[in-house]
């Protein structure tokens, strides 16, 4: 196959790099229908790079330019935003239950527009306001629903479609996919030419970065706004690996053949299990501490020289910690900002996710700068810091009394002088909140949570992680409840002292269970992820599935559903759209486990004094 390319010029031999050093190879003049045969007729066993790569993202990097910079700025620059003119629309309803849009309205540099109507009368408007107006980045609410419908219409009145400056759309094909854990679903969607049009309601990277996260993933991972603004954050970190790789002349592979290396039985450790924890003792406790390591799994990459490439040779210059550096140190600097202008917050929340995601895209078996080896030593090195960071603790008489992977939780002694001494020891920068008092939960079993506490903050304000009122499996009417008690329990600062608000506390609870029966519906919403489109045995998602169908609206796994549980016994429910009536007895099972976790407050406190006496 090779010497058929090279007889028609298509191909000839060369010498190119890769992460693991120089190989000798061929060079393909041709597309991914060339690749696919060459692997068939090699029966997989070639290896080819550079195939699967965005055309875009190789212009760029081959001719050293980069997306949404502003001339003289730097790469990574923390300067002033894009001077862009920006508008924003939003249909009266959501498309995925409604075929019409019924009413549009649209802000543009002051002004306020609103029209009603048919699909093809709004459509025809809202092209014609835009190209009116011409603004260089539309934030339209739930456009990926709604665009594919504006552009057919567009074309069957063979108008110009202005919501592409050239009047031109790619498109994006809808698919569901499996990701830590669960079915994600991404909407299709169309992508203008000379416009940035963002789905303000669906994007991710918007919702955590706003326009200037946009932007700095658009230029960092070399591909457009559009396209920045519909991918995960661990897409756009692998697209700047891929661009970095590019601009250095590293080619990528196009098939993983290194996820996991050849190795003994010995080497291979059957207990594998990640990240270390130090589970809590369910109480309530005084003069706490809570140390958190900044960027801590891409830290050890960069303070360790961790990357495929190096785990055979740890004393070359990996190309993971040489792409990552940038990231961490940048990340340090908008945080440091961010405190200062709130301007910063979504630059800095946009290298926050990226940094988490590169850590679990070294043990992804589909990831082109990864291996297993490489996730497993890094988890390892991150569990004798934690170690380390306890018997340090313990040195300094400051007991451990939690922790979880990057964060310890202390009590009493010197946290600052604990923060030096850590810093000092592992050059991973660090940060640290104070409690007054802080309650960890119990798990069903009567053991510590790992990730349920909520406590008091030495400035009187709360926090709350994995109870009732921060959990997306609880309703609204449920979450406010817990989060007024959380606040009345806040007005005091001692542990002793919380046993004066159990009375309070007791007739916020009676209050809500006895006004459940008349709060308003929409009070008692929930939210379930589908996670496949047919369940042989009756449950709440195949009720809402077949309430969907009834209904005409589309479903797909992945895909979240707003619903009220109508009869719990029966596991019937309905949709958003279609509520009526919430199963009274239900919704008051959640609220007695809401104001369970409160409670434990109290039963701990009491527990503990009855302990002391004891030993009177």
């Amino acid at each position: 196959m090779t010497w058929e390319l090279e007889d028609r010029d298509l191909s000839e031999e060369c010498i190119f790099r890769t992460i693991y050093g120089e190989k000798h190879g061929w060079k393909i003049f041709g597309g991914r229908d060339i690749a696919d045969m060459i692997e068939k007729q090699t029966r997989y066993t070639a290896d080819l790079y550079n195939v699967d790569i965005r055309q875009e993202q190789r212009f760029l990097a081959e001719n050293n330019l980069r997306l949404c910079l502003n001339t003289g700025d730097d790469v990574f620059s923390s300067g002033p935003g894009m001077p862009l003119s920006v508008m924003e629309i939003q249909a009266s309803v959501a498309p995925h239950r409604n075929k019409e849009m019924r009413s549009l309205s649209a802000v543009f540099g002051g002004r306020t527009w609103e029209n009603s109507g048919s699909n093809t009368e709004l459509s025809e408007w809202l092209i014609d306001l835009v190209s009116e107006t011409d603004p260089d980045v539309v934030l339209f609410e739930n456009a990926d629903g709604w665009m594919h419908r504006i552009c057919k219409i567009a074309d069957e009145l063979q108008i110009f479609n202005s919501l592409s400056r050239t009047g031109t759309f790619g498109e994006l094909k809808s698919r569901s996919y499996f990701s830590y854990g669960r079915t994600e679903y991404k909407p299709p969607a169309m992508i203008p030419e000379g416009r940035v049009i963002i789905d303000n309601a669906q994007s991710f990277v918007y919702h955590e970065g706003g326009l200037r996260g946009v932007f700095l993933a658009s230029r960092l991972a070399g591909v457009s706004p559009n396209l920045a603004s519909r991918f995960t954050p661990g897409t756009i970190v692998s697209k700047y690996e891929e661009f970095e790789a590019l601009r250095r002349g590293i080619a990528i592979p196009y098939r993983k053949r290194d996820a996991e290396m050849l190795r003994p039985s010995n080497e291979i450790r059957i207990d594998y299990r990640g990240g270390l924890i130090f589970q809590p003792e369910p109480s309530v406790y005084g003069n706490v501490h809570q140390l958190d390591f900044t960027s801590f799994y891409p830290s050890i990459i960069v303070n360790y020289n961790l990357s495929p490439e190096t785990m055979e040779n740890p004393g070359i210059e990996g190309f993971l910690p040489s792409v990552i550096d940038p990231l961490l140190k940048f990340r340090l600097k908008t945080k440091s900002l961010k405190k200062i202008d709130p301007e910063y917050s979504g630059m800095d929340a946009l290298l926050k996710w990226m940094l988490v995601t590169c850590f679990g895209y070294t043990g992804y078996k589909n990831a082109k700068f990864g291996r297993i080896e490489l996730h497993e030593k890094i988890t390892t090195i991150a569990t004798e810091i934690l170690t380390g960071v306890a018997d340090i603790a313990d040195s300094m008489e400051m007991p451990v009394l939690h922790g979880i992977v990057d964060c310890v939780w202390v009590q009493g002694g010197d946290i600052k002088e604990l923060k030096r001494r850590v810093e000092e020891r592992y050059s991973i920068p660090t940060e640290y909140e104070s409690y007054d008092w802080i309650c960890f939960l119990p798990q069903k079993d009567g053991s510590g949570s790992y990730t349920g506490y909520f406590g008091r903050l030495t400035d009187g304000q709360p926090k709350i992680r994995g109870a009732a009122a921060r959990r997306k499996d609880m309703p609204p009417y449920v979450r406010r409840m817990q989060e007024e008690m959380i606040s009345i329990l806040c007005s005091e600062k001692t542990p002793a002292g919380l046993l004066n608000l159990e009375c309070p506390i007791r007739e916020i609870y009676s209050r809500y269970y006895e006004e459940a029966p008349s709060a308003p519906v929409e009070d008692f919403l929930l939210r379930r992820r589908i996670g496949r489109e047919k369940y042989t045995k009756r449950c709440i998602a195949g009720t809402l599935i077949e309430a969907c169908r009834d209904d005409g609206v589309h479903i797909s796994a992945g895909m979240d559903i707003p619903y009220v549980v109508r009869d719990a016994r029966r596991q019937a429910a309905d949709p958003e759209w279609a509520m009526k009536t919430a199963d009274m007895k239900y919704y008051r099972g959640l609220i007695d486990k809401a104001y369970g976790e409160i409670e434990f407050v109290f039963s701990s406190i009491k527990k503990k004094d009855i302990s002391r006496q004891g030993e009177r």
